[in-house]
């Protein structure tokens, strides 16, 4: 069952990632990788409530966090893309893009994630 729950999870991720950056690449194209920005940022905040509310709330059983966690969420954010895109700005002659985009994302999903726990574990 536990592979089953990262497979279904996995493939809704997947599928929430490509709406999304799908959704936002008009916006900017091939200058900025806005999409993998916000995935990462969301995936970040999101991981940060499962944990409270799965682990910490309701000690749910192991397939939810695993649907949920290992299988959406991780399909969902895109540390490969990420990497990827940060490179290729880089290569195009846009190192201060790249700088910014890499600083933004980190900083951003380190935020999103400690705000989500704090959030979550204040309003449960």
């Amino acid at each position: 069952m536990q592979w089953l729950a990262v497979a279904v999870g996995g493939a809704l991720g997947a599928m929430a990632r490509y709406g999304v950056v799908s959704y936002l690449a008009p916006l900017t194209g091939h200058r900025f990788p806005l999409g993998t920005l916000c995935v990462n940022i969301s995936g970040s905040f999101l991981i940060g409530v499962c944990y409270v509310v799965l682990d910490e709330k309701l000690a749910a059983s192991p397939e939810w966090r695993l649907l949920t966690m290992t299988g959406f969420l991780g399909a969902f954010t895109t540390f490969s893309t990420f990497s990827l895109d940060a490179l290729a700005l880089w290569e195009n002659g846009l190192p201060m893009t790249a700088v910014t985009y890499v600083l933004a994302t980190v900083i951003g999903c380190l935020m999103a994630v400690t705000a989500s726990v704090l959030l979550t574990q204040r309003l449960l």
